[in-house]
């Protein structure tokens, strides 16, 4: 089985994204137009479909990080406040966001409470994990579509490269101009 590593972290994001907009219980509450997703942040979340992002998001964080709480979560969202001329500040992030996120995932049964020795949080069930996998899937599909249209982009070179370095004629470089001096002329001093 490919592990989360495999494949980059926003292509994954974004297919489990898709993934989960196909599940109903997953929707965006009423109050998710007008939010900040914390109290760093100076604007809301610019994309319509933020809410899927941020769910698929957080469900790879809960499936990589273990048994996770809202708390632990809050601090990885979280981000640096601008604060004007006073030095910067660590703020985290928006927790009902998370909390109702995290909610909404153990509704459609993708998550769930468990304790694993001391830690106690949610983890991921085996729904989860089989959503995360499809996931994988298509995002490795279209990234090594992108990667192979990049090679190929890189083997089509202008011709003028793929000529025989006898053929490439050197760029002129911009002589100096020479300037017209007249030539210093001998002046005979007398000695008296």
């Amino acid at each position: 089985m490919a592990i989360l590593r495999d494949v980059p972290a926003n292509d994954l994001i974004e297919a489990i994204a898709n993934e989960l907009k196909k599940i109903r219980d997953i929707s965006p509450p009423e109050w998710a137009v007008f939010v900040k997703t914390g109290m760093h942040k100076e604007r809301p979340p610019t994309r319509p479909d933020w809410w899927h992002v941020r769910a698929a998001a957080v469900l790879k964080s809960v499936e990589r990080l273990g048994p996770v709480g809202v708390s632990k979560l809050r601090t990885k969202y979280g981000g640096k406040k601008n604060r004007g001329h006073k030095p910067e500040r660590f703020y985290r992030g928006s927790g009902n966001i998370i909390r109702k996120a995290l909610q909404q995932l153990e509704k459609a049964g993708l998550i769930k409470k468990a304790d694993k020795g001391v830690h106690k949080g949610r983890i991921v069930t085996p729904a989860g994990k089989k959503i995360i996998a499809n996931a994988m899937k298509e995002a490795r599909k279209s990234y090594s579509k992108r990667e192979a249209s990049m090679h190929e982009k890189k083997a089509e070179k202008p011709a003028e490269e793929k000529m025989k370095p006898e053929q490439k004629q050197a760029p002129k470089k911009p002589q100096p101009k020479e300037e017209k001096t007249a030539a210093p002329q001998e002046h005979a001093v007398k000695n008296e």
